[in-house]
């Protein structure tokens, strides 16, 4: 698919990267003219059925898309801007959401890590499935300390 012109798809998940990731991606759309598209993925919870791990979506009475977007919203709101930012909540594994969403951008901006299991890993696991993987340029965004 080709890049839509200007588009930059940045990854949401409330965490400190992903806010330093946003914030990333409205100033280089300020720069280039470019549209800013935040995502958040979410995804029911996993349990264990025998020997394997299974998406329980009758879990609870828990809404997890109204959560991602309640936590999409907050995001947006804290970086500021001119710049118009579309949001989007998918259901879905958070490096597929974004390669999808990515592909027809012209740049993914990400962090480098949210709120994964290895939290205190050096590059997440979703960012560096996304800079292997997304067929557009990727920046891995750290959060200022």
């Amino acid at each position: 698919m080709p890049a839509t012109a200007g588009k930059i798809v940045a990854g949401v998940d409330g965490s400190e990267p992903s806010v330093a990731a946003l914030r990333w991606a409205v100033r280089q759309a300020e720069l280039t003219g470019g549209s800013v598209h935040a995502v958040i993925a979410w995804q029911f919870p996993l349990t264990t059925s025998g020997f394997s791990w299974v998406p329980t979506p009758a879990f609870d009475d828990v809404d997890y898309a109204d959560l991602a977007a309640k936590a999409l919203g907050t995001v947006v709101e804290q970086v500021s801007t001119t710049a118009t930012i579309s949001q989007q909540v998918l259901e879905g594994d958070a490096a597929g959401v974004l390669l999808d969403a990515a592909a027809d951008a012209e740049l993914l901006v990400v962090g480098n890590r949210g709120h994964g299991a290895f939290a205190d890993a050096l590059l997440g696991s979703v960012s560096e499935r996304c800079t292997r993987h997304a067929q557009c340029p990727v920046v891995v965004v750290h959060a200022p300390k």
